[in-house]
């Protein structure tokens, strides 16, 4: 039931993904053919104007059909040098606006991500996390970093990198994207006579290579602190939305560079079912603690995945939106057309990109679950 609720979730998501194609595509002047929600053979359908929109059986996202799509396939099995196109197909419209309802799709998930970050700021949250004063494994034998660098038990991390650290969930949202890096942490210790002073110590981060997260060798202390994000008023909660958005983006630009550092790739790259299974926990879980809780879980978690399919789509890899508007840019510096032959090949070459990514993912996939049933054995 968890992965059907998380499917539907990420579908949502791919369906406004393909909003943005539909929206942009009517406003450049290019006929849109079909519009489905989901996926598979139609079991509704009304045509409005030039439009045929569709309710499909599949409960996989939807997608926006428009004219000419098909005339770069005829294009390479012609022979031709270039792709005719009509004035209100894909193809034939200007470059640019090929450009603009390419970007549409990756840019409507972004939009998505701030309206859910403008949602969670004026819903309001609270959370659990200790203090930041931490303690150091006792055992020699577990590695830690901070205590390689003279940090101890009872010490309080003030700051990381130049960040001020309020709580334990402040120091894992500094170390987690800083694996096998060089880390500034600074930190107030009370002496044996009761004073206090502010240290600096240089600390070598461990990563993790299964799970692809920095460690710094520290665990909580104390008692759990219950924290209150009060809701905001809509103004100041539209700038929160477009901070958090922008966070949101940077880190998931600083993740991406954990694939380089021997992290298990099986790991760090999730398949559709996996997502799907962990969007629906969540949403289980917030939920049975309230629905306050349930939709900021939900929300958080949809913005995470919506910055992520943002910047996948806009890779400029062939068949991905990112190509489609690289062609349309290298087609209006140059004036002219890359032969459809030569776009097929470079396609090809992306589809075995994709393809590779979409097996590894699944292979992840089928290891998460293995793992997690053998657990619950």
């Amino acid at each position: 039931m968890t992965i059907v609720l998380g499917l539907l979730i990420l579908s949502f998501l791919v369906f406004f993904h393909e909003l943005g194609h539909f929206a942009v595509a009517r406003l450049c002047g290019v006929e849109v053919e079909a519009f489905s929600i989901f996926m598979g053979p139609v079991l509704l359908h009304k045509k409005i104007g030039k439009t045929d929109y569709r309710l499909s059986l599949l409960p996989i996202g939807g997608y926006c059909q428009m004219k000419g799509e098909k005339d770069f396939t005829k294009a390479v099995e012609d022979g031709l040098g270039y792709i005719p196109g009509q004035s209100d197909s894909l193809y034939g419209t200007h470059p640019l606006k090929r450009a603009l309802i390419g970007f549409a799709g990756p840019f409507f998930n972004l939009l998505f991500a701030f309206v859910a970050s403008t949602a969670i700021a004026m819903i309001g949250y609270k959370y659990y996390t200790r203090s930041a004063t931490i303690q150091i494994p006792q055992d020699q034998n577990v590695a830690s970093p901070a205590r390689e660098a003279g940090i101890k038990s009872g010490d309080t991390i003030t700051k990381i990198a130049g960040v001020q650290i309020s709580d334990f969930s402040d120091i894992y949202e500094q170390v987690a994207l800083k694996g096998d890096e060089d880390l500034e942490v600074e930190v107030l210790r009370t002496n044996d006579d009761g004073s206090q002073e502010t240290l600096s110590f240089t600390v070598h981060t461990m990563i993790n290579k299964k799970e692809g997260n920095g460690i710094l060798g520290v665990m909580a202390s104390g008692e759990s602190i219950e924290k209150i994000v009060e809701p905001l008023p809509f103004f100041p909660a539209l700038i929160k939305g477009f901070f958090d958005t922008r966070d949101i983006l940077l880190t998931t630009f600083q993740s991406l560079k954990i694939l380089f550092k021997g992290v298990d790739i099986t790991n760090a790259v999730s398949g559709p079912a996996r997502i799907s299974s962990m969007l629906g926990e969540s949403a289980k879980e917030g939920f049975s603690e309230g629905l306050k809780t349930g939709w900021v879980v939900v929300l958080q978690f949809m913005s995470l995945i919506s910055v992520s399919l943002f910047i996948m789509n806009l890779l400029p890899i062939p068949i991905l939106d990112g190509g489609l508007i690289l062609f349309a840019l290298i087609q209006t510096v140059t004036k002219k057309q890359i032969p459809p032959r030569i776009q097929y090949k470079i396609q090809v070459a992306g589809f075995a990109i994709i393809m590779l990514l979409f097996v590894i993912g699944i292979g992840g996939d089928i290891k998460y679950f293995v793992n997690k049933a053998a657990v619950a054995k």
